[in-house]
């Protein structure tokens, strides 16, 4: 069997797949997130390898642990965790919905080789610009940092020891030759730090160290299985979904939202906000456009309507045309396409009218119309989708679906019930590291259904979704 860890920002998962892909087993254990002062977001470390050690005891309760033969890994992205000489952890590790590093990320962006050699803007949220502002506002904790680790990086160093990333997630610290999968001694040292303190770079499926003998006996694991390199949290959704050709790509509806395609080439277009990574397998790339809020924004709304999230949207009905409520979902900034971490979000349209289900319905239209922006910048690398597959929490609501749908005017196609996300991704890299399986150990999910594009429909949420660009325009430098 192959273990999949999971490092999400609210929980961790585990998930076991046996030697056919199957799941046979699953647990996870909670997250919390802490949020000092406006902007912040951060997580101590400590609080993974909790988790972590909770769901493998669970996991031993339920299956044969030492049948487990790789373990694979998977995590939330850019998220800064910053050790001393000794390993030991300096700073809560800042996560990637942080905005703290703004200005540091201007001045970075604004240097040309950061565009020319990462392939992309450098964003408040990446890794680089996060030590940029500790050398400034920390200088004391930054003197001692000897290693800076992604957040699944950290659960790999307490598995096996070894400092060691990979290529998609380390595509999303702005210091990695993104064409050149290696990291870059000009981007490094533009912002303070040098080749030392980064972890050693391997492949998604290659092996990057052994299970440390000491948590083989505490688990029940044989000591030294290999553990994958593993990729940042939408890659590995992408390996769990089988997407890895050019053409093939998903949409997900989480906390944050994603539109993800896979290309066959590196193709930057920094200029569009469109993020240009390297994929989880060896010579492959993506392209992501990113919204900051997705169910994000719903779950807001939920704690303002008083009524959860899911009966919020239980009743909406059949899709309807985009009413006058307009929502614009910027409640922490924004990435692709504005690249504004200063812009916020606003209701406009609101009237006598506007009851609890017309607000809901413009909080969802909102969220597809950003997403709308990603495909539009999607499209202006050359980069065009013909499906899309579901993923995320979100994308349990038909309504949210068949609107998206609409908006983008493509097939989405709906797995069967089961788990196809990043857990499950991470366990098949753990199968690939292990085995030297290729693409055969990542097939697409099976299909329940397509949700088609209502063509009856498509002309009122294009002419909304002129008004959700007006609007973004206008409300800019009033937020």
């Amino acid at each position: 069997m192959y273990l999949g860890l999971d490092l999400g920002t609210s929980g961790l998962k585990g998930l076991v797949i046996d030697a056919a892909g199957s799941v046979v087993a699953q647990s996870s254990a909670p997250l919390s997130v802490s949020r000092p002062h406006p902007g912040w977001s951060e997580q101590d470390p400590a609080g993974w390898i909790s988790a972590a050690r909770a769901v493998l005891r669970d996991l031993a309760g339920t299956i044969d642990m030492g049948a487990i033969a790789g373990i694979g890994l998977s995590g939330q992205m850019h998220g800064a965790t910053v050790l001393d000489a000794s390993d030991t952890v300096l700073r809560p590790c800042i996560l990637w919905n942080d905005t703290r590093a703004d200005a540091q990320a201007a001045r970075l962006d604004a240097d040309p080789r950061f565009r020319a050699i990462s392939g992309n803007i450098v964003f408040p949220g990446f890794t680089a610009p996060k030590l940029v502002w500790m050398a400034e506002e920390e200088p004391d904790l930054f003197a001692r940092a000897a290693k800076v680790l992604l957040p699944k990086d950290y659960l790999r160093l307490w598995l096996t020891g070894a400092h060691v990333a990979e290529m998609s997630d380390a595509a999303g610290t702005s210091w990695l030759d993104v064409g050149a999968r290696d990291w870059s001694d000009d981007l490094l040292a533009a912002s303070g730090m040098t080749r030392n303190q980064m972890p050693a770079l391997v492949e998604g499926t290659a092996i990057s160290g052994g299970l440390r003998a000491a948590l083989g006996a505490e688990f029940g694991l044989r000591s030294g299985i290999p553990v994958a390199g593993g990729a940042g949290d939408n890659a590995a959704t992408a390996i769990g979904m089988g997407i890895a050709r050019g053409g093939q790509g998903f949409v997900s509806l989480g906390t944050s939202g994603v539109l993800f395609a896979a290309t066959d080439s590196y193709a930057p277009a920094p200029q569009t906000a469109v993020h240009s990574f390297c994929h989880a397998l060896p010579g492959q790339w993506h392209q992501m456009g990113v919204i900051l809020a997705a169910t994000d924004a719903l779950n807001w709304f939920s704690g303002i309507a008083g009524a959860s999230a899911a009966d919020l949207t239980a009743n909406l009905g059949a899709l309807q045309p985009p009413g006058r409520p307009l929502f614009l979902p910027y409640l922490g900034g924004e990435r692709t396409p504005l690249n504004d971490a200063a812009i916020r979000g606003a209701f406009i349209g609101l009237d006598h009218a506007t009851d609890r289900a017309a607000a809901t319905r413009a909080v969802m239209e909102g969220v597809v119309f950003a997403l709308k922006d990603c495909q539009q910048a999607l499209a202006a690398t050359g980069t065009q989708l013909d499906t899309l597959l579901a993923a995320g929490g979100g994308a349990r609501s038909e309504y949210w679906l068949s609107a998206l749908a609409t908006a983008l005017d493509l097939p989405i196609l709906v797995p069967q019930a089961g788990d196809h996300g990043a857990a499950l991704g991470a366990a098949r890299l753990g199968l690939m590291a292990a085995t030297g399986a290729g693409a055969e150990a990542m097939p697409l999910p099976p299909i329940a259904r397509e949700v088609a594009p209502d063509p009856a429909l498509t002309t009122a949420f294009a002419d909304t979704y002129t008004r959700y660009r007006a609007a973004q325009t206008a409300i800019k430098d009033l937020t």
